[in-house]
């Protein structure tokens, strides 16, 4: 049997790890992989994660089973951080999962589940995560224009057009906040335009939200998400706790459905759990009991909200500073849109020749297709990196 097995294609990024683990230069910068560093190139445990573990240490009694759905207070306390409120609770139904990759591959089995028949549209670039699942559950994939390359900005007047095609029953995956891999993102005024083609085409949006806090603030990265799920009868919402509560190895993330009414959640509901039972029967509960306890305690919120808004600033420090350091270099605005862009990631638009040669003659490692990860950086790669790409253009 297992001889007819096909090898597989290699991720993209986890061979750019690979590559950079085996490079021996001491002067070499990682911009590839997608997570979090401060300033000294660590990944550090939140302090209100490390005291909710100290807590939870003391007083956990028991690890047995949780619910098939996860943890009520999780589902409860997510949604909330979420949605603040904007939906009816009875129309919430909601699974923990393993991650937001869990709850993005949990979002499309409900849909192949559903609606066997509906085409999923996915913004050109998206996550690449994004299609792989799509195309390994067999589902139907189209793409709609997102990303601008001249510009660095969004290519709003593409992405009117090609949704305007989505057919009724259509999902349409958007990104919440901090778009990945472009950094690049709708304003307010162009998310209203977008929920208003979409309800008249009567497609089912699907909000992939991996970075609240990341870009704007806690609360003004989720008002995006808040005005889809205000407007829509019927809206997915995949959500991670891998980057704004630092928990990356926890798997920690939760699928949110927004059904019609309370009849209609309760199938949902249902359905949910079953898909929970036939994939890995229990969802993992450490980073969500984690979570929990901050999201419940004032003390710990407040001193966790603290922390991500110094995370979020730091990159937004960076992005100032990279953006003035190439257009010194460069002696062009022509990388002014870095410091527009928010999250974690930005597309600089180079060609793959070009990142090749960071790689080989710098020691620079970026995705092929030139998406950086701004928290990789530091005061003293910054004007490195300008160097480099100056010298490669």
């Amino acid at each position: 049997m297992l001889e007819a097995l096909k090898a597989q294609p290699q991720d993209k990024i986890l061979q750019l790890i690979a590559m950079f683990r085996e490079d021996k230069r001491t002067d070499k910068i990682d911009l590839g992989v997608g997570v979090y560093k401060d300033p000294t190139g660590l990944t550090p445990v939140m302090r209100a994660v490390k005291a909710a573990e100290k807590r939870l240490w003391e007083v956990e009694t028991t690890k047995t089973y949780t619910a098939l759905a996860g943890e009520p207070a999780y589902n409860t306390a997510m949604r909330a951080m979420i949605l603040n409120g904007v939906v009816a609770a009875d129309r919430l139904a909601s699974i923990s999962t393993p991650g937001g990759t869990g709850a993005i591959r949990q979002a499309l089995e409900l849909v192949k589940m559903a609606a066997p028949g509906a085409t999923v549209w996915l913004s050109a670039p998206t996550w690449p995560n994004h299609p792989s699942i799509v195309k390994f559950l067999g589902i139907p994939m189209a793409e709609y224009r997102y990303f601008d390359a001249a510009s660095g900005g969004v290519d709003f007047d593409g992405l009117m057009a090609d949704l305007g095609t989505v057919k009724p029953g259509d999902v349409v995956l958007l990104h919440g906040c901090c778009h990945n891999p472009t950094g690049a993102n709708l304003d307010l005024a162009q998310w209203a335009k977008v929920c208003d083609l979409l309800a008249q085409r009567g497609a089912i949006p699907l909000v992939d939200l991996a970075y609240q806090g990341f870009g704007d603030g806690l609360e003004a990265d989720a008002e995006a998400t808040r005005m889809v799920a205000a407007r829509f009868p019927e809206v997915l919402i995949a959500a991670s706790c891998s980057k704004n509560f630092g928990i990356y190895r926890e798997r920690t993330g939760i699928l949110i459905a927004i059904s019609r009414d309370a009849a209609a959640t309760a199938i949902t509901q249902g359905n949910l759990n079953f898909l929970n039972r036939q994939n890995y029967s229990f969802p993992p509960d450490h980073g969500a009991r984690l979570v929990t306890m901050i999201l419940e305690d004032d003390a710990l919120r407040a001193d966790w909200q603290a922390e991500l808004e110094e995370v979020r600033l730091n990159m937004l420090t960076l992005r100032q500073s990279l953006a003035d350091a190439l257009r010194a270099e460069t002696n062009s605005d022509r990388f002014d849109f870095v410091a527009r862009h928010r999250g974690m990631f930005s597309r600089l638009g180079l060609t793959e020749a070009q990142v090749n040669r960071l790689r080989d003659e710098f020691g620079i490692y970026m995705v092929g297709d030139s998406r950086i990860n701004i928290a990789g950086l530091n005061a003293k790669t910054v004007p490195v990196l300008a160097r480099a790409v100056a010298a490669v253009l």
